[in-house]
């Protein structure tokens, strides 16, 4: 994370909690709904990496609607893409970039397909 800050500020928001535990230099997520373990490192804490995407898969189509509605209360401004065909499948999900600007997706798979 290019700025730990604005990344716990946007991380709070994407998933509707706080840090498990916050340090100079550090931050824990620990999330129960969906199982989820997130650690960010401040520049100099930490190996440096780089990552195209991440998602969290949830339940249903509802599922989604509900984590875009709570994105877009946050002020994430979410973008929906209902009926994606991505990694052999269908699936309804909505996207936000975090503050390095990489893309997090709330999806659900709706039918698995034979392109990718």
């Amino acid at each position: 994370m290019s700025d730990l800050n604005t990344a716990v500020a946007f991380y709070s928001r994407l998933f509707g909690a706080e840090p498990a535990r916050l340090r100079p230099g550090y931050a824990n997520f620990a999330i129960d709904d969906p199982p989820l373990k997130l650690v960010l490192n401040a520049p100099g804490n930490g190996e440096p990496g780089t990552i195209n995407q991440l998602g969290v898969e949830v339940s249903s189509t509802d599922d989604v609607r509900r984590a875009d509605d709570r994105l877009r209360d946050t002020g994430l401004d979410p973008t929906p893409e209902p009926g994606a065909v991505c990694c052999y499948a269908r699936q309804d999900k909505t996207w936000v970039r975090d503050p390095d600007g990489v893309a997090w997706e709330y999806y659900t798979v709706l039918e698995h397909v034979e392109t990718g």
